[in-house]
């Protein structure tokens, strides 16, 4: 459908639809690195948050303390989160006009 001024929408809504698979595409090779407790833990996580290792140190693991272990384990897979949410929009903000995120 074209409007006035040569806008095509339907021209525009593919290219929207292709940008977006190919941002798909680079979160899915995008691996961010987090860890916690001085790399007593640590995760690797990619662009589409999918965890795809986690790291605990044996030492950690002979002190027994499993609450410490837990909390470590959560602080880092919230920074390997936080890092690619911050990917994320470093990436988008190029792409949209200021002030949508």
């Amino acid at each position: 459908m074209k409007f006035p001024g040569g806008f095509d929408m339907q021209s525009m809504m593919k290219q929207a639809q292709q940008m977006q698979e190919q941002m798909g595409k680079e979160m899915k090779q995008t691996i961010v690195d987090a860890s916690a407790g001085g790399g007593a833990v640590s995760v690797k996580m990619r662009g589409d948050f999918e965890v795809v290792e986690l790291t605990i140190s044996p030492d950690l693991v002979k002190d027994g303390d499993v609450e410490m272990i837990q909390d470590l384990t959560v602080a880092a897979l919230n920074e390997a989160h936080r890092k690619v949410e911050e990917s994320l929009k470093g990436k988008l903000g190029g792409m949209l006009p200021p002030g949508l995120m």
